[in-house]
């Protein structure tokens, strides 16, 4: 037979056909195989789990390389998946030969570049995932070419420009996701004739133009509408009522200026979530809303909505997340909403609101949150209020009118981590059961009418709540509690931090138990009856920032107490009885801004070391017996805004040199005995605005230079010996006869009830300037004498007491270890124990002789400047010691070899964790880090002898122990400052964190840390570098915050903070990460005299820090009490498999974090898992019933193809949000 084929034509003919087939399909199966490899050689860095460099190799066949499918007919490259791989590099045009790609996942690696335009002859290509990568460049213009392509997604990239009208070529579009980019322009209304799309997600692009009206005629299975935080404006279309299988709406974030919200939105039966907060929307909530019976998620917060809550809403029944807040809503609560069983989150914060809160819906058992502050509700809250709300964790009705007792049944609420019931008229006692709140972290009961028990003088109250495991914050101000503290309170240790007892007729003595709340930041128990002392374990409180004791009747305080608190900010104890001279060591906390000593019975002089406090911002010390001359070196308070010396025995003359203190706003000397002229300096204290030296002995004349002062609106030189002419121009102009009264002989504008000036001779009048030139100079000389010799002493003086110090030295203390030791600890400082370079030498991890693991920072000495720069780090860190800088354990310096032995920093840098495909930082991680740093910054320039500048701060030299601590590092081209606090330098920092006054002049002070700090906030916050490639002359890092803050702050955050389903805390995220930004652009100034100073960014970030608490206490409680019950449900999941590759077997280990594993992606927010993708794994099983304990997290989940049985648990049928 095989004969006759052979010699007939037939036969030949197949033999023929046959051969070419087979030699087609081994040259296009060789062509995938080169794509492939083409794409393994572009990976720029090894992928972490070696799969490819192990899995993709020439000795196997390539359908059987992980996240390959091949086709069974062609046998050629038909599916890729390489997702959550942690691969970085570009993706190779070769790509585009795969032309029987069907399916091609890339998304949640690190690629880079722009898509290459080859892909566009991918024609059969039906699902592209380029998710989660760094893929910059225009919008793909050739994509239209995808005719056959159902799921196109590039969410969390950087692509910019248009979304074409060609993309409506792609007819057969299912899902289209291109969130988090940076697109412009219009959306093209051609993307709403793609009648098959179900999903459209657009949110946190930068895209305006208006919906069009047309927008639901054709979409009528769409499922999924995301425009939110865009730039769009004109009205929401109300034919959006239309698309009738909607599941999702958010438009928030946007700019609709004229619009109302649409009633048809009400047809939309199969809503789940509708979002339109952060819009501009006015008008009524329709009453149509409560007919959208399946929504869930109901957010209106942040817009201009007015009217009534109509009752329909509570038609609602399946909702969960409600928020009103920030409008303008009036009228009563609707009793209706008590129909919303499943109701979580409630807040109707900041609006008009008034009547009572219906007692039915404290019966909505599953609540959360629950927010009516800030309205005009009143009446009694129910006795039974909190009998039916296990669940809830935060209550806000602060500033209402609310009456009658606090009900003890609140206690019942054991999971309560913050109340805020202060501002409202609450009576009768505190509930003692609110201390069986083991959870509470924030209390507020200011601004009531609350009384202490009669039975006892006590406020036994505040010994229940200051021994709370976890508060942080107790206020109980403005309350008539007329009760003395008890001494048991206090009895032993407490986080709390913050403690106001204000204007509360609280008597007797501060306990001495007081010292037990080590971590007491701020006191304040001012306006109230205390008496006796500061008690002696005040000084414990090493935290302490702030102290406010004024208006009490402290008779027996010694100021010497407050010389111990080493970050004290503010002292207020005015209106006191307390005696005694101030204290010289006052002068040595440096920290202090704030010292208002007024109205007590001071006397002696004012230390010198007082005016050394170059930082003080206001200082008062009016009204005591003080006496002695006022010193030149008052204007070392050049930062100083408030000074009152007035009603004291101040004598002498005002210095001249007052005319520097050019920052100061308020200035009063009055009542004193001050004598001699007004000097003419205080014409250049620009910024005065209020001037008072009345009651004194000032002779001489008004100098004419006060009328270059702009500022100045209030004026008193009344009450002296003062003579001629009263200036008239300037602010002179504004002022009264009342300024000027019971002077000697005062002339000038009739205005001023004064006789008219005399007309003076000509040769008089140069004679009077004669002598009156010959007085000035003999004065300069005087003083340019008494000034050298006050110099010459101060420096002398500094010299010695920095040379009695030299011996207690850091540089004394390191250990001196050999060259042979360090050798050795670095196994001979091997590539493997490399743990980065720098600027002038490499570091190595190393472990001594004792087995301390320390870095060994060796110094290049080949590089010029590395002398130099061993010298410097040497000189800055001897003395330094602090919790966040970095510890020098040891050096080992010889002619040709210098090295420093530092503390090693099991984290590495701050860079790492920032530009690290498998670590991500959350909000409060960066907020902590970023604190750390500041408060080295403020040890380094303000608590350290000589101030020093880092001159290279960036995230590279911020270095993170195995708590996650910052230490600052590498000091190599630190100064030392001297006493101008300025000095100059040829030395560049890294380019992109200089402060311009750096990076032109070379002149370095404090500020230049301020802005490299400033800029290094943005990094953090955006994940950018400030050298990106994107960057340029046109446009920095900075000025790209600038522009987009804070409307379009979404649009640079890192999309790792703030994710659209954040849910009710994205807003609140928002308004964070804004301040945040807001303090950074305060920090890179670019004048260096207006920019904000390390100690005012430090407070900044711990208010914000402050607000952040609530919600990092509930996303930890969340994230602790679930992530073991999604390890559980993986490995179960794990022992079902059989695994030819041994992937999870050896990947998803209990010893690694749930995050970590292969095909696991972890939510931002709660550590949970969101994500699971095990495709192309060639597993084969069932899966486990204990993944549906992981379902309700969720919302992406892939296991086709290659699931034999494939059994889904029963909750999956539950899951609302899964993709």
């Amino acid at each position: 037979m095989e004969t006759i084929i052979y010699h007939s034509p037939f036969g030949l003919l197949l033999l023929c056909i046959l051969s070419a087939s087979i030699a087609i399909s081994a040259t296009n199966i060789t062509t995938d195989q080169f794509a492939l490899l083409s794409l393994r050689s572009q990976i720029t860095t090894t992928d972490p789990h070696h799969i490819l460099a192990k899995n993709w190799s020439t000795g196997s066949f390539i359908c059987e390389w992980i996240g390959v499918t091949c086709g069974s007919r062609h046998r050629r490259v038909i599916g890729l998946n390489i997702s959550n791989m942690g691969l970085t590099g570009i993706i190779p045009p070769q790509l585009g030969n795969l032309s029987f790609l069907v399916s091609l996942d890339m998304s949640t690696n690190n690629f880079h570049g722009e898509v290459p335009h080859e892909f566009a002859g991918l024609h059969r290509l039906r699902v592209l995932n380029l998710d989660v990568n760094n893929l910059e460049g225009y919008f793909p213009p050739w994509i239209d070419s995808f005719h056959e392509l159902q799921y196109l997604t590039l969410r969390n990239n950087s692509f910019t420009g248009p979304i074409l009208p060609s993309v409506s070529n792609m007819s057969k579009l299912v899902t289209l996701r291109l969130s988090n980019n940076t697109l412009q322009g219009n959306i093209p209304k051609e993307l709403f004739n793609i009648s098959s799309l179900e999903i459209i997600d657009l949110n946190g692009n930068s895209l305006s133009g208006s919906i069009p009206d047309s927008v639901c005629d054709r979409l009528g299975s769409l499922i999924e509408l995301d425009l939110s935080f865009n730039q769009l404006n004109g009205h929401i279309p109300s034919s959006l009522g239309k698309c009738s299988q909607l599941q999702m709406l958010s438009l928030s974030g946007n700019h609709f200026i004229s619009g109302y919200i649409p009633k048809e939105l009400g047809n939309l039966k199969m809503l789940h979530r509708l979002d339109l907060a952060g819009n501009r929307l006015e008008g009524a909530i329709p009453k149509g809303i409560g007919n959208a019976t399946m929504l869930k998620s109901l957010n209106f917060v942040y817009n201009n909505i007015t009217g009534a809550t109509p009752k329909e809403i509570g038609n609602a029944t399946l909702l969960r997340y409600l928020n009103f807040g920030h409008n303008n809503i009036t009228g009563a609560i609707p009793r209706e909403i008590s129909n919303l069983h499943n109701l979580e989150f409630l807040s109707f914060e900041m609006n008009k609101l008034t009547g009572s809160i219906p007692v039915e819906i404290f019966n909505l058992s599953m609540m959360r949150i629950f927010g009516f502050g800030m309205n005009q509700l009143s009446g009694n809250l129910p006795s039974t209020m909190c009998h039916m709300l296990p669940n809830l964790e935060q209550l806000y009705l602060e500033i209402n009118n609310f009456t009658g007792s606090i009900p003890n049944s609140i206690s019942n609420s054991s999971r309560l981590n913050l109340i805020e019931l202060s501002h409202n008229f609450f009576t009768g006692f505190i509930p003692h059961s609110l201390g069986e709140l083991r959870f509470l972290e924030v209390l507020n009961l200011c601004s009531n009418n609350l009384v202490s028990d009669s039975s006892s003088p006590e406020l036994g109250f505040i010994t229940l709540m200051t021994n709370s495991e976890r508060l942080t914050m107790l206020e109980m101000c403005e309350n008539p509690f007329n009760a003395t503290l008890p001494n048991s309170a206090w009895n032993h240790s407490s986080p709390l931090q913050y403690l106001y007892v204000y204007s509360s007729g609280i008597k007797g003595s501060i306990p001495d138990g007081i010292g037990n709340l080590t971590s007491l930041v701020t006191l304040s128990m001012k306006n109230n009856h205390l008496t006796g002392s500061f008690p002696d374990r005040m000084q414990d409180l090493q935290n302490l920032q702030g102290v406010d004791l004024l208006r009490n009747k402290l008779s027996e305080i010694t100021l010497n107490s407050f010389c111990v608190f080493r970050y004290l900010v503010g002292i207020h104890l005015d209106e006191n009885q307390i005696s005694g001279s101030i204290p010289e060591c006052l002068g040595n906390v440096t920290s202090l801004r704030d010292l208002s000593l007024g109205f007590n019975r001071l006397n002696s002089t004012i230390p010198a070391t007082l005016w050394q406090l170059k930082d003080l911002v206001e200082l008062n010390l009016s009204s005591n017996l003080l006496s002695g001359s006022l010193p030149p070196e008052v204007s070392s308070l050049k930062v100083a805004t408030v000074i009152d010396l007035s009603m004291n025995r101040f004598s002498g003359d005002i210095p001249t040199t007052i005319g520097k203190m050019q920052n100061l706003n308020y200035l009063s000397l009055s009542h004193n005995r001050l004598h001699g002229s007004i000097p003419e300096s205080i014409g250049n204290m620009l910024s005065l605005q209020s001037l008072d030296i009345s009651h004194n002995l000032l002779s001489g004349s008004i100098p004419r230079s006060m009328e270059t002062l702009e500022y100045l609106t209030y004026l008193n030189v009344s009450f002296n010996n003062l003579t001629g002419e009263i200036p008239s121009g300037g602010p002179f102009r504004n002022f009264t006869s009342d300024a000027f009264i019971s002077n000697a002989v005062l002339c000038g504008a009739q205005r001023f009830h004064v006789p008219p000036c005399p007309s003076i001779p000509s040769h008089r009048s140069k004679t009077k300037k004669v002598h009156r030139t010959m007085f000035i100079l003999l004065g300069v000389i005087i003083a340019m004498g008494a000034i050298s010799f006050g110099f010459v002493y101060l420096r002398c003086r500094r010299k010695d007491k920095l040379s009695s110090g030299e011996d207690l030295s850091l540089v004394a203390r390191p250990e001196r270890l050999s060259y042979f030791k360090l050798l050795q600890a670095t196994n001979g400082y091997s590539e493997s124990n490399l743990l980065g370079t720098g600027s002038f030498g490499s570091v190595y991890k190393g472990t001594l002789d004792d087995g301390r693991v320390v870095a060994v920072k060796v110094f290049n000495l080949e590089l010029e400047g590395a002398f130099k720069s061993f010298d410097a780090e040497c000189e800055v860190l001897r003395n330094l010691r602090h919790r966040n800088l970095t510890k020098v354990i040891g050096s080992c310096s010889n002619p040709d070899f210098k090295a420093l032995v530092l503390e090693f920093m099991p984290n590495g840098s701050l860079e790492k964790w920032l530009y690290s495909h498998n670590d991500c930082l959350d909000i409060m991680q960066r907020l902590d880090i970023l604190i750390d740093v500041a408060t080295a910054l403020q040890y380094l320039h303000r608590e350290y002898s000589t101030p020093v500048v880092h001159c290279d701060l960036k995230p590279g030299n911020v270095l993170l122990d195995e708590t996650m601590v910052a230490h600052v590092s590498d000091f190599g081209i630190a100064k030392l400052l001297g006493q101008d606090n300025i000095t100059f330098t040829k030395t560049l920092a890294t380019l992109g964190y200089l402060a311009p006054e750096y990076g032109l002049e070379g002149l370095v002070s404090t500020k230049c840390d301020v802005y490299s700090f400033g800029i290094m906030m943005m990094e953090v916050f955006t994940r950018t570098n400030p050298n990106d490639e994107r960057f340029g002359e046109k446009m920095s890092l900075k000025s790209w915050v600038n522009d987009c803050v804070p409307n379009g702050i979404t649009h640079i955050l890192d999309a790792n903070l703030l994710r659209a389903n954040d849910g009710e805390y994205f807003i609140e995220k928002l308004d964070y990460l804004s301040s945040i930004m807001k303090v950074a652009l305060n920090c890179t100034v670019e004048s260096a005299r207006e920019r904000t100073s390390i100690e005012d960014v430090l407070v900044a970030l711990k208010k914000i820090k402050l607000q952040l608490l609530p919600y990092k206490a509930n996303s930890l409680a969340i994230s602790t009490a679930n992530i073991t019950t999604d390890q559980s449900a993986l490995l179960a999941l794990r022992a079902h498999l059989i695994q030819p590759h041994q992937i999870l077997q050896k990947n998803w280990s209990s010893s690694s974090s749930v995050c970590e594993w292969i095909g696991v992606t972890c939510g931002s927010r709660h550590r949970r898992v969101i994500a699971l993708n095990v495709s192309n794994m060639g597993l084969t099983g069932i899966t486990a019933a204990q993944m549906g304990k992981m379902w309700p997290k969720v919302c992406d989940a892939h296991f086709f193809p290659h699931f034999s049985t494939c059994s889904s648990p029963s909750k999956l049928n539950i899951l609302p949000f899964l993709d």
